[in-house]
């Protein structure tokens, strides 16, 4: 049976992998990094004929390129430079970079290796694979399909009821149920509601007309751990000055929670709250960190409702509704809603991540507001960076009370 391709378009990913990846190219080519694939739901296998397409799937990912009209769309966003666009014409993913292995009990191994600013670029790639794949063989897809739009309908009618009355962004690609399924929900949303801003995916945003939305993620972050000169406790400082030297706030909402949002605010000092258009939450308690972000932009004598509050930690429509009706009028908020776009169905969610475990050798870690988040595989490593945050924390408390 001939394959059935599910990355058509290297565009297919989120808009965050090239602003990183932006920054990488003009500041850190020397980098290189591990990637590891993790599925945190219990009892989730895979079988032999899922590895084996997974597999498949990934060559014919390699076989891609960048065309023409992508590049063009790229140069098309402001803040993308021209140098990095030309290099995207010579860049395409490498299969030697991932390796694969499925054990006997159905545990899959996923490893990508290399240079940082090429082997970042597949995480989101091979998340849509894995998910498309274990889908459409785990179950009868026509039956998953219907239950989607079932539950899409309704949300459209949600809105059109009044119901909902956030604007949010999709944010699906890495959980969704198909390719096809995400440009069905993209699309009704864009069609049938008003309240959809854009979307993370780059490919839906060029087909549809709307914006690409996204900044960095974790891994920007984490990158800088494995930087010798950088102590641990300050890679937010590094983070948040090499992204404003490269975007001078043009591309500036930062997210607080990859060594915790207390730590970051150490960082985000005036400078950086004037520069930064706002903040994203991905993990905590979301009133608690909201409430926080305000009395910090008080702090500093700044309007809160000149900022935004992005949150995108697991929403659903009605999380999503409860947070806009508790802070708005105190601040601008908007949502990026994932898995309950684009893989909503009767059957549960693959929870699946991909994540940076280290950087020139050196482990590196994330250091979520939700201690359940982190994720390393060196435990030391980890209770050192625990260590080397809160020996910060303490210090600048005491001297604040001196």
């Amino acid at each position: 049976m001939k394959l059935q391709p599910i990355i058509l378009s290297l565009l297919d990913t989120d808009l965050y992998k090239f602003n990183m990846d932006q920054v990488i190219f003009h500041k850190h080519t020397d980098l290189s990094g591990e990637y590891y694939f993790k599925c945190r739901n219990e009892g989730v296998t895979f079988t032999k004929a899922m590895y084996n397409e997974i597999n498949q799937q990934i060559d014919h990912l390699c076989s891609l390129r960048f065309q023409k009209e992508e590049l063009d769309y790229l140069r098309s966003i402001r803040f993308i430079k021209n140098d990095y666009v030309e290099f995207l014409r010579l860049w395409h993913p490498i299969r030697d970079y991932v390796e694969t292995r499925l054990s006997e009990q159905g545990e899959l191994t996923v490893i990508v290796r290399g240079p940082l600013f090429s082997a970042m670029q597949f995480e989101i790639y091979l998340l849509e694979i894995i998910n498309e794949v274990y889908f459409r063989l785990k179950y009868d897809y026509e039956e998953l399909l219907a239950s989607a739009r079932e539950r899409l309908d309704q949300k459209i009618r949600d809105f059109e009821s009044g119901k909902y009355t956030f604007s949010f962004a999709e944010f699906g690609c890495r959980r969704r149920l198909s390719r096809e399924w995400e440009g069905e929900v993209i699309r009704r949303f864009a069609e049938e509601t008003k309240n959809l801003i854009g979307t993370s995916n780059v490919y839906y945003a060029m087909k549809y007309g709307l914006k690409p939305i996204g900044t960095y993620a974790h891994e920007f972050v984490q990158m800088y751990q494995g930087i010798d000169s950088i102590p641990l406790a300050y890679t937010n400082h590094y983070a948040l000055e090499d992204w404003y030297d490269e975007y001078r706030g043009d591309n500036g909402t930062a997210l607080t929670d990859t060594v915790t949002t207390d730590l970051f605010l150490l960082d985000f000092n005036r400078a950086m709250v004037n520069n930064f258009n706002g903040v994203r939450h991905d993990s905590g308690d979301p009133y608690i960190w909201g409430e926080k972000m305000i009395s910090h932009y008080h702090k500093y004598g700044v309007d809160p409702k000149t900022k935004l509050l992005l949150f995108s930690d697991s929403l659903d429509f009605d999380r999503a509704q409860a947070l806009f009706d508790y802070f708005n009028g105190k601040v601008k908020v908007s949502f990026g809603i994932g898995t309950f776009c684009s893989n909503d169905t009767e059957e549960e969610a693959l929870n699946i991540v991909i994540k940076l475990q280290s950087v020139n050798g050196r482990a590196v870690a994330k250091l979520s507001d939700s201690p359940g988040k982190a994720m390393c595989r060196d435990e030391e490593y980890l209770e050192y960076l625990k260590r080397s945050v809160d020996f910060r924390l303490d210090r600048e408390k005491n001297q604040r009370l001196m």
